[in-house]
């Protein structure tokens, strides 16, 4: 969201620039993850769990050894994801794949400082081939696509400016939301604020949030 020049009357500052990430695929995967396999976790500022609580998994067996795995690396793998979701976009990095050979080591290594770590770096794809996840994605797909039907001046970070400007003005440029349980906002970068969509969906929630960025 920019205003590309002045605009008079216009309360948004010409300058700030803020992302709104809505859809985090690799971190919505993670809580698909924790709670389609019911995984019991110990950390830090782990999110709450899920608005839309998907079925149980049921495309393969989990044995107990490797639900132990998946238990002690859910925390650390949340974490790395989640600070990479909160990094603004480098368009250099668009050059720098151009630039690279298909199927290169060079290539590789840019596509991966693009999209980041996830679930499936380290586990594999084979988890998501299971009804259970495919039904809450698209469920959240669909979801989505309905909230984007809001008009532009009826957004949140319209409706609680003043508040906003208060974040960019202490370093915020962009906001993650994931589809979790009640009141949760935790700072994942030194420029971002990992946030539940009920916290940036509620004004009071939204400027709470917002106010504790510093």
């Amino acid at each position: 969201m920019r205003s590309s020049r002045p605009i008079p009357g216009n309360p948004w500052p010409n300058d700030m620039v803020i992302t709104v990430d809505d859809r985090p695929s690799a971190l919505l995967e993670m809580l698909w993850i924790r709670e389609a396999h019911d995984l019991h976790l110990d950390g830090a500022d782990l999110p709450p769990l899920l608005v839309d609580t998907p079925a149980a998994a049921s495309g393969r067996d989990v044995s107990a050894t490797e639900r132990a795995q998946w238990e002690q690396a859910w925390p650390r793998l949340w974490q790395a994801v989640a600070e990479h979701a909160g990094r603004d976009e480098d368009p250099r990095q668009f050059e720098l794949l151009q630039q690279t050979a298909n199927g290169s080591l060079e290539r590789e290594k840019v596509l991966r400082e693009m999209f980041g770590p996830s679930w499936r770096d380290e586990f594999g794809d084979a988890v998501f081939d299971d009804d259970s996840y495919q039904d809450w994605s698209q469920r959240g797909t669909d979801a989505h696509l309905s909230s984007m039907r809001q008009r532009m001046t009826q957004s949140p970070e319209h409706r609680n400016l003043d508040a906003l400007i208060r974040a960019w003005r202490a370093g915020m440029t962009k906001i993650v939301t994931i589809p979790c349980e009640g009141e949760y906002s935790h700072k994942i970068t030194s420029n971002a604020s990992l946030m539940t969509d009920t916290t940036r969906n509620d004004s009071d929630s939204y400027e709470r949030a917002l106010d504790s960025f510093h």
